[in-house]
């Protein structure tokens, strides 16, 4: 191959790479009855959070997936499965989105104990054009195939439209916003995803300033126009969700210097080791 078209060819594969996919709604899942007061049990998955992720304060939470057991990860697809049998048309909005959140969260799960030990979600799947497990059918729902990115740009995000999302799903990075210890359901979620946005704005992944340089996640610029039309738009967004102390000074800079991201994966180790190295960091 010629050196411009291998030149050309990287160019490609880095954009296809680092784009993030726009908001698309996939029709078929608008059906929804607001009447409706079923609810789905989400207890076995609340289970398996509650027994492998580690809560930090004022760090990612990590999960234990070198002590998953057999066990646990039969449970764990018995879950996946019986998700998977849910008519969600059924269900209202509420109901609706915790399950959307927990079925992405708990199928990233299992992609990473497939693969496991790795150091990278992204190291995981993909091809020549693209990297990561997220373009893979991982399930089935209402007899439709699905990937990871169905889920995510093709139903939540276009069908809930406020940004929020983004603090529910889960993609096993460090930078990303927490895996929760406990499952979504319908009455928690709403709450739930306003927590994790107070987390995770608040925590060095969302937002950090040194020497009045603003950094804040890649998340805010990939997925921008869920948080607004411009930087003023992300910031009045992270202001909302500030500390006093934080949104003072975003008030004060009133801008974003640069972006960051880590998509270490975001096991019990790597967890500890990014604590470790925020603690140096304070002590110099």
């Amino acid at each position: 191959m010629r050196p411009i078209l291998v030149f050309v060819l990287l160019i490609v594969v880095s954009s296809s790479v680092l784009a993030a996919p726009k908001a698309s709604l996939w029709p078929r899942w608008q059906a929804h009855d607001e009447q409706a007061t079923t609810t789905i049990d989400h207890s076995v998955f609340d289970t398996f959070l509650g027994a492998y992720v580690e809560t930090q304060d004022n760090a990612p939470n990590g999960v234990d997936y070198a002590g998953v057991t057999d066990t646990d990860r039969g449970r764990l697809d018995a879950y996946l499965d019986a998700l998977q049998s849910i008519e969600i048309d059924h269900y209202n909005r509420d109901v609706q989105r915790a399950y959307w959140i927990n079925l992405y969260n708990a199928a990233t799960l299992a992609v990473v104990l497939d693969a496991w030990p790795v150091d990278s979600i992204r190291d995981i799947g993909g091809g020549l054009f693209s990297s990561g497990p997220w373009d893979k059918k991982v399930v089935t729902v209402e007899g439709s195939k699905l990937t990871l990115n169905d889920i995510e740009h093709r139903i939540l995000r276009p069908i809930w439209n406020d940004g929020m999302t983004h603090y529910g799903v889960n993609c096993a990075s460090i930078s990303c916003p927490s895996l929760r210890a406990t499952a979504y359901t319908g009455a928690n979620v709403n709450d739930a995803l306003r927590t994790n946005a107070r987390d995770y704005v608040n925590s060095p992944q969302g937002v950090t300033i040194s020497d009045g340089r603003v950094t804040v996640s890649q998340i805010y610029d990939w997925y921008g126009q869920d948080f607004g039309s411009d930087v003023a738009s992300v910031i009045s967004h992270l202001r909302q969700f500030a500390r006093p102390g934080l949104s003072a000074r975003l008030d004060e800079l009133n801008r974003i210097d640069g972006y960051a991201y880590d998509w270490s994966l975001n096991s019990s180790d790597a967890v500890d080791a990014v604590v470790r190295r925020q603690a140096a960091k304070s002590a110099d």
